[in-house]
């Protein structure tokens, strides 16, 4: 039988989605000061873990700067990831790493107040994940409920798909002339993104 280069689980593999944290994957919050304010978006875990089940890894980048701005200490962000981690755990699903920027240029705490190539829609967090779980970042998506989520994803050459969770909505709304950039989707929630990214997967091996 006639294999697809295309279906090789190792090219699958190498293809990530790369998910903002708060707004996205879980309820925005403002500024989370405290770990039980951390809660799942419904359909987060079915969303994450249907990525888990085709093989594509799964990566949240999310901009801390509460940290640089001297809201919470940076450990603080830790203990949120791995409540993060636990809540996903119970349905089976997973995350493949998670990246974060605590910087801000008009931070208050001195230490982390910098103009960084991490902190989005800059690409230094997906170009640091990209080297260190061998991604393909060509191939890859980003999914977020703001606008510069989308200009992160032409920034490093995937494609962007803006949720209306979060700040989705009134980003679409009020927002949307001052990015060049469009989404090439806008979904309700992250498990429609999950379904819009598949689906456009299997058309790129037709």
């Amino acid at each position: 039988m006639k294999s697809n280069k295309n279906t090789c689980p190792e090219l699958v593999s190498r293809i990530a989605v790369f998910i903002d944290r708060d707004g996205t994957a879980t309820e925005e919050v403002g500024y989370l000061n405290n770990i039980e304010r951390l809660k799942l978006i419904k359909g987060t875990s079915n969303a994450i873990g249907l990525l888990n089940k085709k093989g594509l890894k799964v990566i949240v980048v999310t901009n801390q700067a509460g940290v640089a701005r001297g809201y919470f200490p940076e450990e603080l962000i830790h203990k949120a990831n791995e409540r993060l981690k636990k809540l996903l755990s119970r349905s089976g699903a997973y995350l493949d790493g998670i990246y974060y920027c605590p910087h801000h240029p008009d931070g208050k705490n001195e230490k982390y107040r910098k103009t960084c190539n991490c902190r989005k829609p800059n690409p230094g967090m997906i170009e640091t994940a990209a080297d260190e779980l061998n991604i393909d970042i060509s191939r890859s998506y980003v999914v977020g409920d703001k606008l510069s989520d989308v200009l992160l994803a032409h920034n490093v050459g995937a494609k962007g798909i803006l949720v209306l969770t979060g700040y989705g909505k009134g980003e679409i709304e009020y927002l949307s002339g001052e990015y060049k950039q469009k989404p090439d989707c806008v979904a309700d929630d992250l498990y429609d993104a999950v379904k819009w990214i598949l689906k456009d997967i299997k058309n790129g091996q037709k």
